[in-house]
């Protein structure tokens, strides 16, 4: 835990150089709005406090949660400056309906690993071990792309998992693991990498069946283009990367 956190304050103190939003464009004073794929929060809230840094008056506020929350909420009118999905498909959703400006970035990749409590009670070693009788697994649902994920994993292993239950995002996921209500779970390694001690990983080959790539793009109805902009270009310039590949994130 705390060499990631580490990991994650050199990144930001190196982020801190570059992330300036561009002269005249308004920025100061105004609050730009993220909606952002949970699995995103660590280190986009160090990218944030070296943008509001290097930006002085400028606020980003946050909406973690599954990704395909994000999107029902944003195509029901919610308001927001800029979306980061943990997948491309609901990142579509928008695209389709003309919710978002251009093409979306592709600015980061993720796969999953299995999440245990330190002692690993249920000795999980592989996939195959969340099939066994008496151990209680907790995944994504499917709808949420670290579940569309365990899907794809569970159809190149021939294996079905029966979960105890099925959550909404993947902070929710690794919550059952860290408070003892799970024998494992399936998150992203991102997730592991930052809950530092309370878990531990247990990496299986089948993952890599299952890449999600993370897209960012601003909201068309944003007040603050430029300013998402700015910030969308922090994120997928080498700041940025930076950040994410500290936090354990590929690049796509």
């Amino acid at each position: 835990m705390k060499a990631a956190a580490l990991l994650l304050a050199v990144s930001l103190a190196a982020v801190l150089a570059g992330c300036a939003a561009p002269a005249g464009d308004g920025g100061a004073g105004k609050t730009l709005t993220v909606f952002a794929a949970a699995s995103l929060k660590a280190p986009f809230t160090a990218i944030a406090a070296a943008f509001e840094a290097k930006n002085p008056g400028t606020k980003i506020t946050f909406s973690f949660a599954g990704s395909s929350d994000l999107a029902t909420q944003l195509t029901q009118g919610a308001p927001a400056d800029v979306f980061a999905s943990a997948d491309a498909k609901n990142m579509a959703k928008l695209s389709d309906a003309s919710l978002v400006e251009g093409a979306p970035e592709d600015f980061a990749t993720n796969m999953l690993a299995i999440a245990v409590p330190p002692a690993n009670p249920a000795s999980v070693s592989s996939f195959a071990d969340l099939a066994r009788p008496g151990v209680k697994v907790v995944i994504c649902a499917s709808q949420v792309p670290c579940g569309a994920a365990t899907k794809t994993a569970e159809k190149e292993t021939g294996i079905t998992l029966k979960p105890i239950s099925e959550e909404s995002s993947v902070t929710d996921v690794l919550g059952k693991v860290t408070s003892g209500e799970a024998d494992a779970g399936l998150v992203y390694v991102t997730d592991v990498r930052t809950a530092g001690d309370k878990v531990r990983e247990v990496p299986f080959p089948e993952a890599a069946t299952a890449v999600n790539t993370y897209p960012i793009a601003a909201v068309r109805t944003s007040k603050n283009k430029e300013l998402a902009a700015a910030f969308i270009a922090t994120v997928t310039g080498p700041e940025g990367k930076k950040v994410l590949g500290d936090a354990g994130f590929g690049t796509p």
